[in-house]
């Protein structure tokens, strides 16, 4: 099933697939768990727009290239251009809030680390973005208290909350734009809190912004 951007009553929306801006380690305890800094500014990368699937579909992992692991992050789909933008022009440029998985080959990632070269062969595989339907910006009370939830096989895995995010959503859009423009369609994932582990064709996932979007899906077998 091809991606298309989709709003949470299943209407399609009017924006184009672009690219994925994420941001590593913007939580504190997950960039500890894997035995990396604490960074002091966010880290940018991109994942392109053929990595992207949709969350609710069995989606594949892939095989033979070691562990791959999960990323449960909170999506913010732009809607409106974005360049030097200040915080106020960030929040208006909001078309939508959901959730993205940014699927990492754990162990090729790990290589790459070490011998001083770029992620993307870890994380921008087809397949590696799986993306929900998007909530209406006005649905998000409080964009610094929400809660991001993953269960795998009926185990709670990663239970974060965006108040525990080093730079917020935000100023992360407003710092993102001051380095590339951010245009209509392009998703930014606002990191992932600790937790993160492996999964294998058959697993069944439930993730959350809780009690506000649930998505239930699975890993193909």
């Amino acid at each position: 099933m091809p991606y298309q951007h989709r709003a949470v009553d299943n209407l399609e929306l009017d924006l184009p697939l672009g690219k994925v801006v994420c941001i590593g380690r913007n939580y504190a305890e997950h960039a500890r768990e894997l035995n990396n800094p604490v960074p002091t500014e966010p880290i940018l990368f991109i994942k392109p727009a053929t990595s992207v699937v949709p969350m609710e579909a069995p989606f594949r992992i892939p095989q033979g290239k070691g562990a791959v692991h999960f990323e449960t992050e909170m999506a913010v789909l732009i809607g409106k251009p974005l360049s030097n933008a200040s915080e106020q022009d960030a929040m208006q440029a909001i078309a939508g809030i959901g959730l993205g998985l940014d699927m990492t080959l754990r162990e090729v990632q790990d290589t790459l680390k070490q011998k001083g070269q770029p992620w993307e062969k870890s994380k921008c595989f087809d397949g590696a973005c799986p993306l929900s339907a998007f909530l209406s910006p006005a649905s998000i009370n409080d964009l610094t208290d929400v809660q991001i939830r993953l269960t795998v096989n009926g185990e709670v895995r990663q239970d974060g909350n965006s108040a525990q995010m080093l730079t917020p959503v935000l100023k992360l859009l407003a710092y993102a734009s001051e380095w590339f423009t951010l245009e209509p369609g392009d998703v930014v994932l606002t990191g992932t809190p600790a937790g993160v582990g492996p999964v294998k064709p058959g697993d069944q996932l439930r993730v959350e912004l809780v009690d506000l979007l649930r998505v239930d899906t699975s890993v193909e077998a």
